[in-house]
């Protein structure tokens, strides 16, 4: 522990030192940054990042607009779960994705900033659901010619920070992405759910057998993805699939007022003044 803190205070001098020479701004407010202990935010926006405290589906984690949706009824599910039942078991997304987080994600995940995995890794960490028991932690492949093109799977990064908190082993070649397919992002909710299907495979079936399977990745949007990874892993031969990801897009009627209250206006330099 002394050892731990030690080190965590020669990082930051160092980082001081260094930002002191090459200045950097928080990617969400612009403000120099100094001893701020996360790459590229400051502590004050980083402290704006609230996870979800509203009730949810029991199934896919939806939140409900309505804070007596569940109080009769703690197990009740979205009616799209309840017509639709999706293969995994049980979804749990931690934080709306929503400044600063949004920012946060999308310069790991497309700007090649590494260094965001282990701060937004401990997010994830800090706000676990409790009876997460589970054997084996897999994240969500990447088709071999995205990770060449992005050199890096930023599930497998997030992962793999989960996998060392919880002591659980982490595979990430048994279940992979076979089809090319477009960026979930650009498409309808249609699409999204034929352009991934048969987009998945299980390259050593026997290993997957009756194992209890948590499935991870970034950002949840319709669930298409998460489901079809179960679906695969379901039709292989594993056993009950669960899902947890890092964030959710949700519509604003859906998050309190706090969240946008709580963040930090951009400043001057940010808006071109």
């Amino acid at each position: 522990m002394l050892r731990d803190t030690t080190r965590d205070r020669l990082t930051g001098w160092c980082r001081q030192a260094i930002r002191f020479v090459l200045p950097v701004e928080c990617i969400a407010c612009g403000r120099s940054l100094s001893t701020d202990p996360v790459p590229f935010f400051c502590t004050a926006c980083w402290h704006t990042i609230r996870p979800f405290q509203q009730p949810a589906c029991a199934r896919c984690d939806q939140p409900f607009v309505s804070q007596e949706a569940t109080h009769y009824t703690p197990n009740h599910q979205c009616q799209q779960c309840q017509e639709r039942p999706p293969d995994f078991q049980r979804a749990w997304t931690l934080f709306p994705y929503l400044p600063p987080l949004r920012e946060a994600i999308c310069s790991f995940k497309y700007r090649g900033k590494h260094t965001l995995a282990q701060p937004l890794a401990r997010l994830m960490i800090g706000a676990l659901p409790s009876g997460i028991d589970v054997d084996v932690i897999i994240p969500v492949p990447l088709h071999p010619a995205r990770l060449r093109t992005r050199e890096f799977n930023q599930s497998l990064l997030l992962a793999d920070q989960l996998g060392r908190y919880l002591a659980l082993p982490v595979w990430a070649t048994n279940l992979v992405r076979i089809a090319a397919t477009d960026p979930q992002t650009t498409l309808t909710r249609q699409a999204r759910l034929r352009n991934l299907r048969k987009a998945f495979a299980i390259r050593k079936p026997q290993d997957i057998a009756e194992k209890r399977i948590l499935l991870v990745d970034d950002v949840f949007t319709t669930g298409t993805t998460l489901n079809e990874c179960a679906k695969t892993l379901r039709k292989a031969g594993a056993g009950p699939v669960f899902a947890l990801t890092l964030a959710r897009t949700v519509d604003t009627d859906l998050v309190p007022d706090r969240h946008f209250a709580e963040q930090a206006p951009p400043s001057l330099t940010t808006i071109g003044i």
